[in-house]
């Protein structure tokens, strides 16, 4: 499915290395201000910040092509539009016929018989471009809720001190300004080997009103976590202290009720008790998978499925962790928003 979303729909569409990548919202209410400098603010916190992201710079510069007129949405379908102006489609001709290891290369060969090679194709990091132009959307919806994202731990280098302040200050949205340069450090030796690595990253949403989510199958963790894992890369979620819990009494996990607003006293739940908010920060944390393109040889097979050694050329993340942030930010705006306008 390219459409996410029951009352505010989310269709993206376009191709690492097709002429543009996009989204069509419906289901957005008439009157909201929008404009096209928003969208491309939002856009700039998921482009490459640091020396390890990829080198490919895209200018993405956004064209709203309906359901805004004079700065306002008008309850129509709006259809925003992405075009890709610097893919290098040649990196990628000596491995059409190769299957990459932890890509989905062979995965969706094998569904479709047919695929887009160049970049990973739809299921590239470049998809998640229409995402963010949807989730930012979706902001409008939450005036007076906050994200406050961070990266908490890349490989085995964990953030002791968390600051949602330096993180928002450092190209890595890393938490701990004393642990910084380790990372830096570590990314660097990476980067030489030409290798990669994964990571945590928490999302802490404030201001969250109580009541949002549905009881049994659609509880709002259950619709967070769809949203959330179905970007590429992430292979596991957490809210609250939810490992954590596993291993903890009842009478130590539960949090104590203070008042009719919601309040407690702790917050191991995360905000969502029930699978309904109760007003408390809703704690969400990903775990990121290292990124698959490295140039390191490896061994895989081919359309024959014939074994053959590959080292992955063209531009790739040292760390894609902090790219993850922005959209799961995003995600989790279009789960909220929905969830609002139910």
């Amino acid at each position: 499915m390219n459409t996410f979303g029951d009352l505010f729909r989310v269709t993206t569409f376009g191709e690492s290395h097709g002429p543009a990548v996009g989204c069509v919202i419906d289901g957005c209410p008439a009157g909201i201000k929008l404009s096209v400098k928003e969208l491309e603010i939002a856009l700039e916190k998921r482009k490459p910040r640091s020396e390890f992201g990829t080198t490919r710079r895209e200018v993405d510069k956004v064209e709203i092509l309906s359901g805004v007129f004079e700065g306002k949405t008008l309850g129509t379908p709006i259809a925003v539009l992405v075009r890709n102006k610097d893919a290098r489609s040649k990196d990628y001709a000596k491995i059409k016929d190769v299957f990459r290891p932890g890509h989905a290369d062979f995965t969706y060969f094998a569904k479709y018989g047919h695929r887009d090679h160049r970049g990973g194709g739809r299921a590239s990091g470049r998809e998640t471009v229409a995402r963010v132009l949807a989730g930012a959307v979706a902001k409008k919806l939450l005036p007076k809720v906050k994200f406050e994202g961070m990266v908490t731990a890349i490989g085995g280098v964990e953030a002791k001190k968390k600051s949602y302040k330096f993180a928002q200050s450092n190209p890595l949205f890393f938490a701990d300004k004393d642990k910084l340069p380790e990372v830096e450090e570590f990314l660097k030796v990476l980067k030489k080997r030409d290798d990669s690595v994964g990571g945590l990253l928490e999302l802490r949403i404030k201001n969250v009103p109580v009541g949002l989510g549905e009881p049994v199958f659609d509880k709002l963790e259950a619709k967070l976590a769809q949203a959330c894992l179905s970007i590429g890369g992430v292979r596991a979620i957490e809210f609250g202290d939810g490992i954590e819990g596993a291993f903890l009494l009842g009478s130590e996990f539960n949090d104590s009720i203070l008042n009719l607003k919601g309040k407690t006293k702790t917050n191991h739940a995360g905000g969502i008790v029930g699978g309904i908010s109760n007003g408390n920060n809703i704690l969400i944390r990903l775990f990121v998978k290292p990124t698959p393109s490295i140039a390191v040889e490896q061994k895989t097979i081919n359309r024959q499925g014939k074994k053959v050694k590959l080292k992955i050329q063209g531009r790739h993340d040292t760390c894609i962790v902090p790219r993850v942030l922005p959209v799961a930010e995003a995600m989790c705006a279009l789960v909220l928003g929905d969830c609002i306008l139910k």
